[in-house]
């Protein structure tokens, strides 16, 4: 029987989740149908319950999997909102990115572009949370507000600076921004985790308590891999692009000059994405050394067998 659950590529070596998020970031499962993700929900629910489908190649399970793994949380199993997905960071990331590098140098252009970056974001961080960790309403309002005005505060405060500084400087003041939102809006939707702590496993999938530890190791790595999914877009782009402005053949207009921005933000998103999702395993680990000493007394005292490693799923 082909095992669905056992991805070919593995997840332990960063080529093996780049050959993983490679696909599952693939743009075109963003428009993957209502009647094709039921059936690749079929598959994999048949298979995880030890069902044979003899009708199903190696690489209709394998395909079925990377489609039902764009799709639906690996938490719930819930359906992912579309926005939300992976597939949909490069379409909306192009007009996004591609937007506030265009339109920085006013105040008005600053809020409305970070009122839409930040929107997408707040949707991108809560589809892709630790479900297991519960996040109400006023948590989700409040990582959009101060992400939103934290990302308008500093694009103001940044643009304020760079007044006298040189055109290229001026132009990496979106970076700065979006930084500077990511490091408020991530933290604040997933504070319970940080407070609480997060749900950890044994290798055998089995809940051993929550730990905040585990958490905080979480949420600093999706950080991490967030500024360097923006990092080489916002920082290397406009530097061709201020280099592409002095040639005679490309003063062209506006019009043009987006285009290009454009073209080269979905080139930079289509590397960035996969690449930035794969610098950590997205089923993290622990220590059990480095748990916090109540919880680790807790797994001695409750666990019928030594446990070496925890295990969970850090988000995306």
């Amino acid at each position: 029987m082909v095992e669905v659950g056992r991805l070919p590529w593995d997840q332990s070596t960063f080529t093996g989740r780049l050959n993983y998020f490679a696909r599952v970031t693939d743009l075109r499962l963003m428009f993957a149908t209502s009647s094709t993700l039921k059936k690749v929900e079929g598959i994999v629910t048949a298979y995880r319950h030890g069902i044979s489908l003899p009708h199903v190649t190696k690489e209709e399970a394998i395909r079925a999997r990377v489609i039902y793994d764009s799709a639906f949380h690996p938490d719930t199993g819930d359906k992912m909102n579309v926005i939300g997905r992976m597939s949909a960071q490069v379409p909306c990331g192009i007009l996004l990115i591609g937007g506030m590098m265009v339109f920085y140098k006013t105040t008005p252009q600053v809020v409305v572009m970070q009122f839409f970056n930040q929107t997408f974001n707040t949707i991108v961080n809560y589809t892709n949370r630790n479900a297991k960790s519960k996040t109400n309403n006023i948590q989700v309002a409040t990582g959009y507000v101060g992400a939103t005005s934290g990302a308008v505060i500093a694009s103001i405060g940044l643009n304020s600076l760079a007044v006298k500084a040189p055109p290229l400087l001026k132009r990496w003041v979106p970076f700065g921004a979006v930084a500077a939102a990511n490091f408020i809006n991530i933290p604040t939707m997933r504070q319970r985790e940080l407070v609480d702590g997060i749900i950890v496993t044994d290798k055998d999938g089995n809940a051993l308590g929550k730990s905040r530890k585990a958490a905080v190791k979480g949420i600093g790595q999706v950080l991490i891999s967030r500024l360097l999914l923006i990092a080489p877009v916002m920082l290397v782009i406009p530097t061709i692009m201020q280099m592409l402005e002095k040639q005679p053949f490309f003063k062209r207009g506006l019009l043009f000059s987006i285009s290009v921005q454009m073209l080269l933000s979905g080139a930079f998103l289509m590397v960035t994405v996969p690449t930035a999702c794969s610098l950590f395993p997205q089923q993290c680990s622990m220590r059990f050394d480095q748990l916090e000493g109540s919880l680790k007394e807790e797994i001695r005292n409750n666990s019928d067998h030594l446990v070496d490693r925890v295990y969970f799923n850090k988000g995306l």
